[in-house]
């Protein structure tokens, strides 16, 4: 896995970026984001800190850049980038470049000042329409600008707040608390105590062990109007990797919940369940699947018709599988040691088979489980090598 990052990482100019995947991706704020975590816990410090400086130089308005064209970096129709940047931050700032990082030039700004006026923006409201609910404080997205953003047709919308939103904003604020020497560090770690309450409080269903995926709400709607959802997804795992949830948060029911979406070397992106409120999705005027069952466990046949409604509706990922193993050894300490390190070794297939050496982008859910989508994922291989090296120490 160390070989093969190397593979993905790119000049920008004078700068890093990420090819988020072989053949066809470019590179993509959130992905390029994620996969520098996996460079940092590859020792790749300099590459990192690179890619840092780039994407905060990018920074406006509370926005980063979700794809890039060439020189045209004006598709900002992502709510997770601008929030990955943070993650990304703390993790390096554990490195040797410790806080001296936030004093990094991005652009004719110090890295720290471009995380307080990034967060200062998603709460007051982007140009985009990215905003904070100023009652529990969570972070309300736009349809389609989270990493399940298929939106021709609309597989998987989330307009709302989803729930790896709220926990990136969670670990966002818990650094802004350590950093922030204008004074304002006090309201930051009470502003994140509030989110960590309010995702406990409305993400959670007592009746099915898990969490919302999505509270489901149009623009200018509170959290307390919004409409959670029952759909089994794995977002919800970076409410316990990114320390989101309060100690009381049944995170072993959260576990146990989604241990029913893993296959060898990836995790479904929905489980085979009914869902309430019914996911509709349509193209050309025409229902494309079945609405109060929409798991499709077969990436395969017309691309608008088929492809697209599985794409996260039951497709399996390689990029938030070890999520699940980084959950499971935060619950269960080292004592889980050995099982978590056996689910990772089941990716050993995927990087044995197919473009060999590198982790594909998706699986069917469905056995047999044929590789789908890229041969080569940059942040299927970022985050194996990112779980296994914290696991493996």
């Amino acid at each position: 896995m160390h070989l093969a990052l190397d593979q993905y990482v790119v000049k920008r100019e004078e700068l890093r970026t990420v090819i988020a995947g072989y053949p066809w991706f470019l590179d993509w704020g959130r992905d390029t984001l994620i996969v520098t975590r996996g460079l940092v816990a590859a020792g790749k410090i300099g590459d990192a800190a690179s890619i840092v400086k780039q994407f905060a130089s990018f920074e406006e308005d509370g926005t980063i850049p979700n794809m890039i064209h060439g020189s045209d970096k004006g598709n900002r129709d992502t709510s997770d980038a601008p929030l990955w940047l943070y993650t990304v931050c703390a993790d390096l700032s554990r490195t040797e470049k410790g806080d001296a990082l936030f004093d990094m030039d991005c652009g004719g700004r110090p890295l720290r000042d471009v995380l307080i006026s990034m967060a200062r923006s998603l709460m007051a409201g982007t140009p985009n329409n990215i905003c904070m609910d100023p009652k529990s404080g969570l972070i309300f997205s736009p349809a389609h600008f989270t990493w399940m953003d298929t939106n021709h047709p609309a597989g998987t919308p989330r307009q709302g707040y989803p729930i790896e939103i709220q926990a990136l904003w969670h670990a966002a604020l818990e650094l802004l608390s350590r950093i922030d020497n204008r004074g304002a560090a006090a309201e930051w770690r009470h502003l994140a105590e509030r989110v960590g309450q309010a995702i406990l409080k409305h993400f959670y269903l007592p009746d099915c062990g898990y969490l919302s995926d999505c509270l489901h709400a149009s623009p200018g709607i509170s959290v307390e109007q919004a409409i959670p959802d029952n759909a089994l997804r794995p977002n919800q795992l970076l409410s316990i990797t990114l320390n989101a949830l309060p100690a009381s948060a049944p995170q072993k029911d959260i576990l146990n919940a989604c241990e029913r979406l893993l296959i060898p070397g990836a995790i479904r992106s929905l489980d085979d369940q009914t869902v309430e409120p019914p996911l509709e999705i349509v193209h050309n005027g025409r229902l494309v699947n079945t609405p109060e069952a929409p798991y499709q466990g077969r990436y395969e046949g017309d691309e608008d018709s088929s492809r697209k409604p599985a794409y996260h509706n039951g497709t399996a990922w390689t990029w938030l599988f070890p999520s699940y193993c980084e959950a499971w050894f935060k619950v269960y300490g080292q004592a889980s040691r050995d099982t978590v390190l056996a689910w990772l070794a089941s990716s050993t297939e995927l990087i044995n088979t197919g473009c060999v050496g590198h982790v594909p982008e998706i699986l069917d859910g469905d056995a047999p489980h044929r590789q789908r989508g890229c041969d080569a994922q940059a942040w299927g291989v970022s985050e194996l090598l990112r779980v296994w090296a914290l696991i493996d120490t």
